[in-house]
Parts: C-alpha cells; sequence; structure tokens
C-alpha cells in the first residue's frame, strides 16, 4: 500500500506538471523552450486528458484492495482509519483485549456496526435513542427498577429472535466471570431479568435511603453494553469449562451478533467487515432499509502520516485520527475533504486531555505553586501548534470541569467561578500569587525557593505522542517566565503507562504529566469529575480510573456522592458550581485543551451527505465516525458522487 501510495504521488506531481504546462506561464516563470510551447500550443486539451487518463488508471489499480479472493468493489467499499492499529486478535464481545477497534468497543457510545446495546447514546443532545429497546426505558416511583422492552423485530444472525432473556443473561454472564463490564458495575446494578420474552427489569443496588446508588449508571450500562445471544453464551462456556480465563481469552470465530455487519477478512494488513442483508434493522420500527456500504474496511496505516496520505489520496472516507491543519486539505488543496465544523476548531471538544500535579514532589503540595504554573501556560499557543487550531480557546470556553457542548456549560455558575478561571499566558498574575505565597528567589540564581531549596520539576508524556509533546514543551516553557525550572521527558508508552497508573509515583521525571478524561456520555459531567477528584481512586495501584494526582477532598467525595441522586435542576448547578470551585481553587490537574471524541474528517470523492453540522438531519447525527452511538444512523444517510 505504501508503494502504491508513493506511485500515485508520483503521478501526481507529474499530472500537475504537465497541466502546468497547458496553462500560460507567469511573468516571472521562465519560458520553455520553443518547441515545448509549440507542442502545447498544438494540442493542450490532448497533453491533459492523456496525464488526466495516467493518473486515473494508477489510482484504481493502487484503490484495488483484496480481502482473501474478494476484490472490494470501490463504490461498495467505506474506508476508514484511526481506529485500528494492529492486527485483530478476537471477535469475543465478552473480552477487552481483542484489539478489534472496529467491532467491539463497549464505550458511552457504544461501537455497533456488528454487536447492539439496547439504546444509542447521542452526544450532541444527550438522548438515548432505542435501537435493540422497543421505546424509551422507565423508572419506577422508588428508583429502584428500570423496565424496558425488547423490539419485537429484533434478530439474531442466526434467524432467532433478540429476547430479554440474552439481556439478563448477558448479564449474568459479566459478573459471573468477572468481565471488565461486570466489575465496573456490579456496585450499581443488582440484578437484570426476563419477565416475558420482551420485557426486562434491570434492578439497582440501592442505597440507605432505599433508592438506586448511582442512577447515572445504570442509565449508561443501558447504552454502553451489548447484549449476547444466550445460545451462544452457553456454547462458549461450554468449550471454556466454565473458567473465566478461558471464556474470555476464546477467539469466537462462531459469533452470533445482531448488528448490520460481520466479520470478513482480517490480516497484518487490514480487517474488512461485510453487510448482512438480512439485518432486522430495515425494519419498519427501526432504520427501515440496510446502510449503503456493503463493505467497511480500515487498511492497518503504520502511524498518522501514512493515514494522513491516504486521506489525501482518496484511499480513506472517514479518518479518526489527528490530521494537522485539517483546513489546508480544502483551502490550500482544493480536495474533497471536510470536518463536521465548517470552520475552527472543526469538531465538537468532549474530552479533556489535562496535565496533573504529583502531590507527593517537592512543592506541588503547595496549591500556589501548581495554580501559578496552570496559569502561565500559554495555551492559545498548544491550541495553535499542537492542536493546530482544533480546539476551542479557553477565553472561548473558560475553563470549568465540563467539555464545550452547551449541555454541560449550562450545569454550573459561571459568574460565581469568574474570578478562579484562567485563560492561560497570565505571567504577571503567577508572579503576584508566588510573590504573595512567599515563595521567592531568595539567592538571586533566578529560581524560586521554598525553605531554600530550588522548585525543579520534569514534565512528562509519552514518546511519539506528537500533539501532546508539543503540549508539554509550552509547559516546560512557562516554567522559566515564572521562576521555576521545568523540564522534559518523554518516556515510551509501555513504561509510561505502567508508572502514572501506580502509586506512589517517582519523585523524579514525572512531576507533571498528561493524561485524558472522560469525553461524552449519559453519565456526564459527573463521570468526567468522578474520575478527576474522586479520593476512591487517589494513592491506588493499577489505576486507569483518573485522580492520577492523589487529590484528597472529603467535601468534593460528598458531592460526587450525592449528584447522581439529584433531580432538583438548581441543586444540581449548585453542586456542581461547588465543585468546580474546588477545582480551580486548589488546582490538583489543569487541562491543557479541549480535543474531539474521535476526530472525523471525511474525504467525499467516492461517498457524500456524510454528518455535519446543521445538515438537517433529525435527531441530529454526532460526528463519531460513523460506528458510535447514534453516529452509526450516518451510514443510512451515506449516497455515492455521481
Amino acid at each position: 500500500m505504501s508503494k502504491k501510495l508513493y506511485i500515485i504521488a508520483s503521478f501526481l506531481i507529474v499530472f500537475s506538471f504537465l497541466l502546468g504546462a497547458c496553462q500560460t506561464p507567469a511573468a516571472n516563470t521562465p519560458a520553455e523552450p520553443a518547441a515545448a510551447e509549440e507542442a502545447v500550443a498544438e494540442e493542450p486539451a490532448a497533453a491533459e486528458a492523456v496525464a488526466e487518463e495516467a493518473v486515473e488508471e494508477v489510482v484504481e489499480e493502487a484503490m484495488e484492495v483484496v480481502a482473501g479472493d474478494t476484490v472490494l468493489a470501490r463504490e461498495e467499499t467505506l474506508y476508514f482509519n484511526g481506529q485500528q492499529w494492529g492486527a485483530v486478535v478476537c471477535w469475543n464481545p465478552y473480552s477487552s483485549n481483542c484489539n478489534n477497534a472496529m467491532a467491539l468497543a463497549q464505550q458511552d457510545n457504544a461501537r455497533v456496526p456488528m454487536f447492539e446495546s439496547p439504546y444509542l447514546y447521542n452526544m450532541l443532545d444527550g438522548t438515548q435513542i432505542p435501537l435493540l429497546a422497543d421505546g424509551p426505558y422507565a423508572w419506577d416511583d422508588g428508583m429502584t427498577q428500570i423496565t424496558f422492552k425488547i423490539k419485537a423485530a429484533a434478530m439474531w444472525s442466526d434467524g432467532t429472535p433478540v429476547t430479554a432473556e440474552d439481556v439478563a443473561y448477558t448479564w449474568a454472564s459479566h459478573v459471573k466471570y468477572n468481565t471488565q463490564f461486570g466489575a465496573a458495575n456490579v456496585d450499581y446494578i443488582d440484578t437484570i431479568e426476563a419477565v416475558d420474552d420482551l420485557t426486562v427489569v434491570v434492578t439497582a443496588v440501592l442505597g440507605d435511603d432505599g433508592k438506586a446508588v448511582n442512577p447515572l449508571l445504570v442509565n449508561a450500562y443501558l447504552s454502553s453494553n451489548y447484549v449476547i445471544q444466550k445460545a451462544w453464551t452457553m456454547a462458549l462456556e461450554e468449550r471454556a469449562g466454565g473458567e473465566a480465563e478461558a471464556f474470555m481469552a476464546d477467539v469466537a470465530d462462531d459469533v452470533v451478533y445482531s448488528g448490520p455487519y460481520t466479520k470478513f477478512f482480517t490480516d497484518d494488513t487490514k480487517v474488512v467487515m461485510i453487510r448482512d442483508d438480512n439485518y432486522w434493522g430495515q425494519d419498519a420500527s427501526m432504520f427501515g432499509k440496510l446502510p449503503a456500504p456493503k463493505y467497511l474496511a480500515h487498511i492497518i496505516y503504520k502511524d498518522n502520516a501514512a493515514g494522513t496520505t491516504a486521506l489525501q489520496a482518496g484511499e480513506v472516507d472517514v479518518s479518526q485520527q489527528f490530521n494537522s491543519n485539517v483546513q489546508d486539505f480544502w483551502l490550500e488543496q482544493d480536495l474533497p475533504i471536510s470536518t463536521y465544523l465548517a470552520d475552527a476548531p472543526y469538531g465538537i471538544g468532549a474530552s479533556l486531555p489535562t496535565a496533573f500535579f504529583n502531590k507527593s514532589s517537592f512543592g506541588l503540595d503547595n496549591a500556589a505553586v501548581r495554580k501559578a504554573i496552570a496559569m502561565a501556560v500559554d495555551y492559545d499557543t498548544i491550541i495553535a501548534n499542537a492542536m493546530t487550531n482544533q480546539s476551542a480557546t479557553f477565553t472561548q470556553v473558560p475553563r470549568s470541569l465540563m467539555n464545550p457542548t452547551p449541555g454541560e456549560q449550562a450545569l454550573y455558575d459561571h459568574d460565581a467561578v469568574a474570578d478562579l478561571q484562567f485563560a492561560g499566558n497570565d505571567i504577571e498574575g503567577a508572579i503576584a500569587l508566588l510573590d504573595e505565597a512567599g515563595i521567592v528567589d531568595a539567592d538571586g540564581d533566578g529560581w524560586r525557593e521554598i525553605d531554600g531549596t530550588n522548585l525543579s520539576y520534569v514534565a512528562t508524556c509519552p514518546n511519539g505522542w506528537s500533539d501532546w509533546q508539543a503540549a508539554i514543551e509550552v509547559v516546560a516553557a512557562a516554567g522559566e517566565k515564572i521562576g521555576i525550572s521545568i523540564s522534559t521527558n518523554y518516556p515510551e508508552w509501555s513504561v509510561y503507562q505502567t508508572i502514572v497508573t501506580n502509586w506512589p509515583l517517582p519523585d523524579t521525571d514525572f512531576d507533571i504529566f498528561m493524561m485524558w478524561s472522560d469525553g461524552a456520555g449519559p453519565t456526564q459531567p459527573w463521570g468526567r469529575i468522578h474520575h478527576l477528584l474522586n479520593s476512591q481512586f487517589a494513592e491506588t495501584t493499577n489505576n486507569w480510573n483518573g485522580n492520577w494526582s492523589g487529590y484528597i477532598n472529603p467535601d468534593a467525595d460528598a458531592l460526587i456522592s450525592a449528584i447522581p441522586g439529584m433531580t432538583d435542576e438548581a441543586e444540581l448547578k449548585a453542586a456542581y458550581t461547588e465543585l468546580v470551585t474546588m477545582y480551580l481553587t486548589d488546582v490538583p490537574s489543569f487541562t491543557l485543551m479541549y480535543r474531539p471524541q474521535s476526530f472525523h474528517t471525511v474525504n467525499e470523492s467516492v461517498w457524500t451527505n456524510f454528518p455535519h453540522d446543521g445538515d438537517g438531519t433529525d435527531p441530529a447525527v454526532p460526528p463519531l465516525d460513523l460506528t458510535d452511538g447514534w453516529s452509526i444512523a450516518g451510514l443510512y444517510n451515506l449516497t455515492l458522487v455521481q
């Protein structure tokens, strides 16, 4: 594929040269030899036609992708990049280690081309839209149980109906074998039972008040987790011999599914899924038709640069990767490439890549030091360089604990925290804060001290994560401006992830370090705040949840515990405002940029009618690459370019 891309690029250069030869030279361009001028003058159209034909032939050859014995017709295939970075290991929906990004992702916006959840989350409006479920779910008056029904039309790929018993047995299996998905929810969901063939009752774990301990997480389960066929699960159990490790390690080549696509071909260069033309969702109770592409294909590119080249060449239709200066594709290169938003920041900022302070590092137990560093960082430079303006600025969306979506921004009192917010590059303010706290350069060496010890730190992130590294460099540069020494360190991810997720953190090389935050989902912004601030995760090992600073604040814990049960809007807003106040006062961490939950850049040279802001679809389809949550509805709107 790399060779073919090189050939395409070479022909495009030749093509550009030939087309240039057909034009009148600019005044400051040296004239071509007379013979060449005459040849071009005689048949410019013919020369252009030959060049175009040559390019078309090479591009057509390069675009020919073979999956097993099948050549994928370009007009039947939707190509992706940025999701699959290695060979698929398995197709087991109970496993969390399949490396199967196109088929398996049980998350806030579950990936549903092959396996399906009862509901689809729509990040644009916060709703959960019925998929396998028939209509909305309902809590009982005491807020102890949720009831919903399964669509009568819903079918498994083997032609048998999806039933309430499938839903119940899926949950029982998660609990029995302690899967990742069971472990994450067993403290909040007590039982899931089938009342009849189509009726499901979810009983929550109850608190002392007799109500659900966390109704937000019970709600979220319904759009985050797949329904898996009971009969197939029982067959899996039998061959696993009831052993949990074997149960989750099974490759599941025979898996039964309910979605519109299934496995077709995989190797170490690509993964291809094929449409199931018997898919139940073409019933009038759901989509009413089949999705437009016959194949979903993902070439496994070696890096972002290779993926970007393929996107430019039209080999990729949907790009879920960071493409720097994405606007240049259409503004300067005149390519049929676009993003969900026509102008910067080009995508919906849903997640918050964040720098965490190691509170065990000397001086970083002092809130004045932490906040001064955070205030001094030039976030506009990070956004312009690391994100190439694919993020809102902190002037446009002042920092809090919320992402930039209107729903989250409405959940706290902006005026109440305005004096605590900072947009960055406030060197004077940071210096004044440190001076007021008595943290000064007493010995005149240029560096501030506490008790005679210079403040010197290392800021770090994984090597090769170019946008994060660019951000960390800006953090380091801010230190010198306020008299705090900050250098950088970039270990490999394989090392980095074993350190930052395990307490105690080392007191060298990991004073300030980057990790991510939750994106958009049915528990947000509570889920993000829970992970950023809850002392439940502080000073723990194997911590993939959050609060990597080890922040402990009982008042924050109490509010985080209370919010899921709050129903009064004013009470909820007051609680979120108080949490934002704590966060901006104590500054255990600080967000460096707003980032799309998924990058969603599309090339419309083959397919068109992708989701775009204001495209008139109702409900609007979010920019999650036509695979996650309600985004899959976009597959049904696609048409071929005429």
